[in-house]
């Protein structure tokens, strides 16, 4: 009983206690995750123009975050599988709840919020049928976990808010298992697909390619302001025979995919670690850390200009117009269809996601 009074007295304590918003604490534009020069790591808070706002410890590599809607609170993901998601008050830097997924469960690195931002929804795997999960936390009683429901597939990664609280989903249809580490287990019968789901779990729509596209596992995506929904894939397939690695959809229709010359798709590496629209939602791009390669496209899916930098990864949308960019070697960029410019340097290894704060 005593657990209980006590639990009550902190879930009602964490519903009615002020809190601050984003703009509260300066309107930060973004959350990225890093590695620092002593070899730790943390989250940070960036301005619009990519300027250090705030800075997080964390206790291992990071992955994503998810940014509360009005309330200046995030959750950090560990680097998949993950074995920690931390909920943070980003006024303070104090760690508000350490969520574990339950028995049987991991995290995959991404989460979204929903219901006004009292749920969040986070991908996860059930170990033991490798099917994917979506866990729901309910902010307003503590992040108290209040149920789950099927992802739409095997491996789920990325997670979007879409318009009336639907959930997009990137199953990447590789099954994984903790005891074999980041192996991929499944990749003969993989099955990738882009489930949408409603607030309730119900499939709604579910996109899958062709079937000589089931090594192409959907792995990021990226909301356009008209509904267009981009997604981001990594071939698991032959590395001479590559695959396109950007979708653009918008539900109830085909899928277009972005073609490219063969030295192009070569230079990728078969891999695209983040997408983002740009300001005017005319263009969306892509990064590749390993081919050091960011590459953008107009609507259509047609190539518009591909930029150098090593390591290049996290991408997110510039509000003052284009892209804004991150690399692992320090660097912040900001570009634009046809150009690429420094706008910071730092001591700091930016890991794979830029996250935009709403």
């Amino acid at each position: 009983m005593q657990n209980r009074r006590r639990f009550l007295t902190t879930a009602l304590a964490a519903a009615t206690a002020p809190c601050l918003t984003w703009a509260d604490i300066g309107a930060p534009g973004y959350l990225a995750a890093a590695r620092e020069p002593d070899g730790t790591f943390a989250l940070h808070g960036l301005s619009g123009r990519s300027k250090p706002l705030f800075r997080i410890p964390l206790p291992g590599r990071g992955h994503a975050a998810a940014a509360h809607p009005r309330i200046a609170e995030a959750v950090a993901f560990a680097r998949r599988p993950g074995a920690f998601a931390l909920v943070i008050d980003c006024a303070t830097g104090q760690i508000i709840r350490r969520l574990t997924a339950p028995a049987g469960h991991h995290f995959y690195g991404h989460g979204a919020y929903i219901a006004g931002g009292d749920i969040l929804c986070t991908t996860e795997n059930h170990i033991d049928s490798g099917t994917g999960r979506i866990g729901l936390w309910s902010r307003s009683r503590g992040y108290l976990r209040v149920g789950s429901f099927a992802s739409g597939g095997i491996g789920p990664h990325d997670i979007l808010r879409l318009d009336d609280d639907v959930l997009a989903v990137a199953n990447g249809g590789i099954r994984t298992h903790p005891a074999h580490g980041r192996d991929k287990l499944n990749l003969d019968t993989m099955r990738p697909n882009l489930s949408y789901l409603s607030a309730d779990g119900a499939l709604v729509e579910q996109l899958e390619l062709a079937p000589e596209l089931h090594h192409a596992s959907i792995r990021h995506l990226a909301s356009g302001p008209d509904g267009t929904l981009a997604f981001a894939m990594q071939w698991q397939g032959d590395p001479a025979e590559p695959a396109p690695l950007l979708g653009l959809h918008r539900r109830g229709e085909a899928a277009v995919l972005a073609q490219v010359d063969l030295a192009d798709a070569i230079a990728m590496q078969g891999y695209a670690g983040s997408v983002a629209f740009d300001g005017s939602g005319a263009f969306v791009a892509i990064t590749s850390p390993r081919g050091g390669r960011v590459q953008v496209f107009d609507r259509a899916g047609r190539l518009v200009s591909v930029q150098r930098r090593a390591d290049a990864c996290g991408i997110a949308t510039n509000r003052d117009g284009g892209f804004l960019m991150t690399d692992g070697l320090g660097g912040t960029w900001s570009l634009t269809d046809r150009q690429m410019h420094a706008t910071g340097k730092s001591n700091l290894a930016w890991d794979n996601h830029l996250v935009a704060v709403s």
